[in-house]
C-alpha cells in the first residue's frame, strides 16, 4: 500500500510539472497575441508626404531600414564605411536589427543554431546591434512614411541604443557590407528583435503594437510594398 501511495504522489507531481511546462509557453503565446493586437500611439496616421522607412523580415527577425542620408541626418558619420569589409558602394539604405549577442554572432546560418544559442535567445544576454549597408534587396517589405519630426525621433531612438560612441565588435559579419556594434540593454524572450523594432517606432510616435515578440505581430500594421516599386 505504501508503495502505491508513493507512486500515486510521484505521479501527481509529474502531472503537475508537465502542466506547468505546458502552461508557460501557452501563456507566452496568449500574451504575444494580445501584445500584437493592442496598439500604442493610437492617434497616429501616415502622412501623404515625408521620409519613408521600411521593415524587412526573414520570418523570425525584423530589421528597420532607413535612408543613409535624409533630413540632414547622415548615418555614415556614426558607421563609416571603413568599419565594413567592403560596404556596397551603391547602397542607399542602412538596416538595423537588435538581438542577443550569442544568437547573432554564432549563427550566421540556420544550421549553426545550437542548444546554447536557443537558451541564450530565451534566457537572455547582452544585446548587440547589427548594421548593414544595403541597396535594394528583391524582397517584400513594409513601408512607413514619416513626418520630419517622427523621422528624427526614430533616428535618435536607434542612435541612443549605442550608449555613446559606436563600438564595433570584432566579428567578420555575415557578409562584406554588415558589422556588429555594442548596444545597451539585454535581449531575451521578452525583449526580442521584433519588440525592439516596435519600441523604436513607438518612440518615434508611430502607431504600433505594444509588445510583438514575433514579426507577424508587428508587420501586419503597415502597408505592403515590393522594394523595387518603393524606390
Amino acid at each position: 500500500m505504501a508503495k502505491r501511495r508513493r507512486k500515486a504522489k510521484s505521479g501527481k507531481w509529474v502531472g503537475r510539472l508537465l502542466s506547468l511546462l505546458l502552461a508557460v509557453p501557452a501563456a507566452y503565446l496568449v500574451a504575444a497575441l494580445i501584445g500584437s493586437l493592442v496598439p500604442v500611439n493610437r492617434g497616429w496616421n501616415e502622412p501623404e508626404q515625408g521620409t519613408t522607412v521600411y521593415l524587412i523580415a526573414n520570418e523570425i527577425h525584423t530589421d528597420i531600414v532607413m535612408p543613409i542620408n535624409a533630413g540632414g541626418l547622415d548615418w555614415r558619420r556614426l558607421f563609416p564605411t571603413r568599419d565594413f569589409a567592403a560596404a556596397d558602394p551603391n547602397a542607399s539604405f542602412i538596416a538595423f536589427g537588435a538581438g542577443e549577442r550569442h544568437v547573432y554572432l554564432d549563427t550566421p546560418r540556420w544550421r549553426d543554431v545550437t542548444a546554447r544559442t536557443l537558451w541564450s535567445a530565451l534566457a537572455g544576454g547582452e544585446r548587440v546591434l547589427h548594421v548593414a549597408y544595403i541597396e535594394a534587396p528583391a524582397v517584400e517589405v513594409r513601408a512607413i512614411r514619416l513626418r520630419p519630426e517622427e523621422y528624427r525621433r526614430l533616428w535618435s531612438a536607434i542612435r541612443a541604443d549605442l550608449g555613446g560612441r559606436p563600438q564595433r565588435i570584432d566579428h567578420s559579419g555575415y557578409g562584406s557590407s554588415d558589422a556588429f556594434y555594442r548596444s545597451i540593454g539585454r535581449a531575451n524572450a521578452i525583449r526580442t528583435c521584433n519588440s525592439w523594432a516596435a519600441d523604436k517606432l513607438r518612440l518615434a510616435g508611430v502607431r504600433t503594437s505594444i509588445w510583438p515578440p514575433f514579426e507577424q505581430g508587428l508587420l501586419w500594421r503597415y502597408r505592403r510594398e515590393t522594394w523595387l516599386r518603393a524606390l
